[in-house]
């Protein structure tokens, strides 16, 4: 069984640059306290470590 994130927007993106912003949107997050899942993968990770402090991530089974 392949691992799996859980994200969770925590924090605003309003003065975040627009790299980040971008990102946040690309993975499918809109509002805050919007939730996805994603898998475990290298592009993936890439993505939350830039975008790190505003997200919660779970690691899912």
């Amino acid at each position: 069984m392949a691992k799996k994130f859980q994200v969770t927007l925590k924090k605003s993106m309003i003065a975040c640059p627009p790299s980040q912003k971008l990102t946040v949107r690309g993975l499918g997050l809109r509002k805050i306290n919007s939730t996805i899942e994603l898998a475990d993968n290298a592009a993936n990770r890439g993505q939350l470590f830039k975008i790190q402090h505003l997200v919660e991530i779970k690691v899912v089974k």
